[in-house]
């Protein structure tokens, strides 16, 4: 196991970092605070003095996860060029779902941790947004622009959630996680198409 230099007055990031570090290779289960310690150097002393068990561990890797997730998610929304109001938020909603999906592939240990290791949703960041309400907000966007009735509207996040986050599962953890990119992809559009479908005005 390579151990990591810190300077001093460092050693609660570089503990931190450690952390993520451990969970993307092993998982959630890849998290002990004295395994840390060796991994930085120090005594397993020490690191206890900034992280008193590994549930504090957990909370500092999961606000990382939820970072991660919400920059994924911004990052496919920055990526939407359509101009047409309608177009715009059908496509919106798509690439919400596509950020959320690379994200898990992308970051399976940590996602992992983030919705099944985790007790309690973290407290979403102000400044990096909340991936819960990225998905609310797009849907209120299709209201807006006559596309989602105003009628289908309520509880509309639930089911786009858990058609994401349970294909997301079958990816990561489940019978798809050896499916080719392109086939996976393939698959996603095909998923999040019959969600825009469903929800168009008729």
């Amino acid at each position: 196991m390579t151990t990591q230099r810190y300077h001093h007055g460092n050693l609660r990031e570089a503990l931190a970092e450690a952390a993520v570090q451990a969970v993307r290779e092993h998982g959630p289960d890849g998290l002990a605070v004295r395994d840390l310690a060796r991994r930085v150097g120090v005594s397993h002393n020490a690191a206890y003095r900034h992280f008193a068990d590994r549930d504090a561990l957990v909370d500092v890797v999961a606000e990382h996860a939820l970072a991660g997730l919400v920059v994924a998610m911004q990052r496919r929304l920055a990526g939407v060029t359509e101009t047409e109001p309608v177009a715009r938020a059908r496509r919106r909603l798509i690439e919400i779902g596509v950020g959320y999906v690379d994200y898990a592939v992308a970051e399976p240990g940590l996602f992992r941790l983030l919705f099944t290791a985790y007790p309690e949703a973290p407290e979403p960041d102000g400044k990096a947004g909340d991936p819960y309400g990225l998905l609310n907000a797009a849907l209120d966007d299709l209201v807006d622009v006559g596309y989602l009735s105003p009628a289908v509207r309520p509880g509309a996040e639930i089911g786009c959630w858990s058609a994401v986050h349970g294909f997301s599962v079958l990816c990561t953890e489940g019978p798809l996680r050896s499916m080719p990119d392109d086939e996976r992809q393939a698959a996603l559009t095909a998923m999040l198409s019959s969600i825009d479908l469903a929800y168009g005005v008729s």
